[in-house]
């Protein structure tokens, strides 16, 4: 009877409740549809094949927190606070293995295909990247498809930054088809996919410089030269499609090279017979990395369409005897929290690199929608001398024995492999961007 009796007061006097009931719902509409955006719901994934002594490699996206009046405020309390130091942190232990292998993914480099290739030591599939002070999530697929709807997705830079294309195209394969739908260029250097479900472009450009560069050939120069003061077109004339785009060199400094600026030579690297200066890479590589952020600053923000601008550090090597022998990369576990240290080279690669995105960033707060972040790898690579492909560059190198000469790629990454941690930490980065977007707006 209680319940009668106050339905029937109701529609006499409308009491305090009715009348703010509709208030209420505006007022959760948003918190609702914000959670569903960035939290999206588990759906069922297509089913996948099973690597050898492992559980079917399926993740779902984290469940979402329950609703409640302070949501909004835990929103802005994730922007206000410093964002997770990546670089910090450990290898453990993985049980669930990674969200794909070399049999469920068509877009992987033949050349960092191990698992198919007969790499028979699987353990180093079995390893995730824990921070020391805060959380990485696992990659979802589906938040990363809904955060990047109607965007195009640029990689641009050396093989380095196709194999982390390549990563990436294999975790979102597991909730969507990428459809190859333009090719070009020796190696396939310029491709691009397109994901019908979210309407989302996908491209990789070939730059190992980012600036105007000439590559050594057979029938030229048997040095690289660069022109330090003028962007690679192949990729800035796109610029104006292109919605967030993720820089990557580095490696291809370190080649024999001629410097160029304001059209007359600057200096070389490593040239004997040539009369020109040694000046060495470092300096050259963080006048390479200026152009490519100024240009990108200066055509995105003055046109007001903004963009997001990543850029990978510099990812280390692991040769420890000569390339073309066996045993080049042998290690089968990454190494142990002090086991190893960040110096030389590796070091001030990775030094240059963060040091001019965070001058670009500074020049990019004068622009609305522009925004610039450094996507730190260097340490959580330089960890992981297991992860390459090594011998298993080629199909089953040992299958006649093990012979003298063996070609091994320890600088690239199997697929998956350790690679597919910059994918978790680039989405992460992406989350707190369109966080920090939601709560200002």
């Amino acid at each position: 009877m209680g319940v009668s009796s106050s339905f029937k007061d109701q529609s006499h006097t409308p009491s305090l409740t009715r009348k703010l009931w509709p208030y209420t719902i505006y007022a959760f509409l948003p918190i609702a549809i914000f959670r569903l955006f960035f939290y999206p719901l588990s759906l069922p994934q297509p089913s996948t094949d099973q690597l050898p002594r492992s559980n079917r490699l399926i993740l779902s996206a984290s469940v979402p927190p329950s609703l409640s009046s302070s949501s909004f405020s835990q929103e802005e309390k994730i922007v206000n606070e410093a964002p997770c130091d990546y670089t910090n942190g450990k290898w453990v232990r993985d049980k669930l293995g990674p969200l794909y292998n070399g049999t469920t993914c068509g877009t992987i480099k033949e050349g960092q295909n191990c698992i198919t290739h007969g790499r028979a030591d699987l353990g180093y599939l079995y390893w995730r990247w824990k921070p020391r002070q805060c959380k990485l999530p696992r990659f979802d697929s589906n938040t990363f498809l809904q955060l990047l709807r109607n965007k195009h997705l640029a990689f641009v830079g050396d093989s380095m930054a196709r194999n982390q294309l390549e990563s990436l195209l294999c975790m979102l394969a597991t909730a969507s088809t990428p459809n190859l739908v333009y090719r070009d260029g020796e190696d396939n250097k310029f491709r691009r996919w397109h994901f019908a479900s979210h309407n989302i472009t996908v491209s990789v450009y070939w730059s190992p410089f980012l600036v105007r560069g000439v590559e050594k050939s057979k029938i030229g120069p048997d040095h690289n030269e660069l022109y330090l003061d003028y962007v690679d077109e192949k990729w800035g004339n796109d610029l104006e499609h292109i919605d967030m785009v993720v820089l990557s060199i580095g490696h291809w400094f370190l080649h024999p090279a001629v410097y160029y600026e304001n059209d007359e030579v600057l200096g070389c690297h490593y040239c004997p017979g040539l009369n020109h200066t040694e000046i060495g890479f470092y300096g050259v590589l963080r006048k390479a990395l200026k152009t490519a952020l100024k240009t990108i600053i200066e055509r995105k923000g003055a046109n007001g369409k903004g963009t997001d601008a990543v850029l990978t550090t510099f990812s280390p090597s692991h040769f420890e005897g000569d390339w073309d022998k066996a045993g080049a990369c042998p290690k089968t576990q990454p190494y142990k929290e002090g086991e190893k240290v960040l110096e030389g080279m590796d070091a001030d690669m990775r030094s240059i690199e963060v040091e001019e995105v965070e001058a670009a960033k500074g020049i990019a707060k004068q622009f609305q929608g522009l925004r610039v972040e450094v996507l730190d790898v260097t340490k959580l690579s330089l960890m992981r001398p297991d992860g390459h492909p090594g011998p298993y560059m080629y199909p089953f190198p040992f299958a006649n024995g093990v012979q003298e000469r063996v070609q091994n790629d320890c600088v690239h990454w199997c697929l998956p492999g350790p690679v597919d941690t910059w994918n978790q930490i680039l989405l992460e980065i992406i989350r707190r961007w369109q966080i920090q977007s939601w709560v200002e707006e």
